[in-house]
């Protein structure tokens, strides 16, 4: 695949293993607000489309719910001060951001967290490797709309045809879709291989070492 210059990353789920710090997060507005908590299996199923959408899924009447903006605001101010509790890249994502490096490829990384989350745990874990992260925000449409990957791609200055998007679920199969980007999905994150096939994943790959290997 020597035909790619620039490598672009879903973070959750991908890089990073965030599941116990956003289900914490989620169960403590919940509890504080007197509903019901929910396990990791629960949340495991609801992310990937940004913290809005998550936060329906778990609120009791999602939206409908009177207390609903209070959940969002208790949920994200827990999680500001909790995000690196519990959460660590996968096993193989730092050496595998290492290889990409020294290859000379371009790196991304684009999320449905909210966006000074996912600079925010770009810059601790990813620093050396990943100078870009972009996460959802009132300026870009959130994942699947193609605007992320592409305001990635205009950032690296690649041309879609030269990159690859590497994300672990169906909204970046359609994203990368969507931008005209080839994709590779990983089967280590929020959603399984079954999952992914239904869902139009191409090409999976089981392991960071694997996906260095295609590259």
């Amino acid at each position: 695949m020597e035909k790619y210059k620039a490598v672009i990353f879903d973070m959750d789920g991908t890089l990073l293993d965030t599941l116990e710090d956003i289900t914490d997060s989620v169960n403590y507005a919940l509890g504080s607000l007197g509903f019901a908590q929910r396990d990791l299996s629960e949340i495991r199923s609801y992310v990937g489309n940004g913290v809005i959408r998550m936060m329906e899924l778990s609120f009791p009447d999602g939206t409908q719910n009177p207390l609903f903006n209070d959940a969002v605001s208790l949920f994200k101010r827990h999680y500001a001060k909790n995000c690196r509790n519990k959460t660590r890249p996968y096993d193989g994502i730092m050496e595998l951001l290492e290889l990409l490096i020294e290859r000379g490829y371009k790196t991304a990384v684009i999320s449905n967290k909210y966006d000074t989350a996912v600079k925010e745990l770009n810059q601790f874990y990813f620093s050396d490797y990943i100078p870009i992260a972009i996460g959802e925000s009132s300026d870009i449409k959130r994942k699947p709309a193609a605007d992320m990957l592409l305001a990635a791609l205009n950032r690296l200055s690649v041309p879609g045809e030269e990159a690859i998007y590497i994300g672990d679920s169906e909204v970046d199969i359609e994203t990368a879709k969507n931008a005209g980007v080839d994709c590779i999905s990983v089967a280590w994150g929020f959603r399984d291989r079954d999952w992914l096939v239904s869902h139009g994943a191409k090409t999976i790959v089981d392991s960071p070492e694997e996906l260095a290997a295609l590259l």
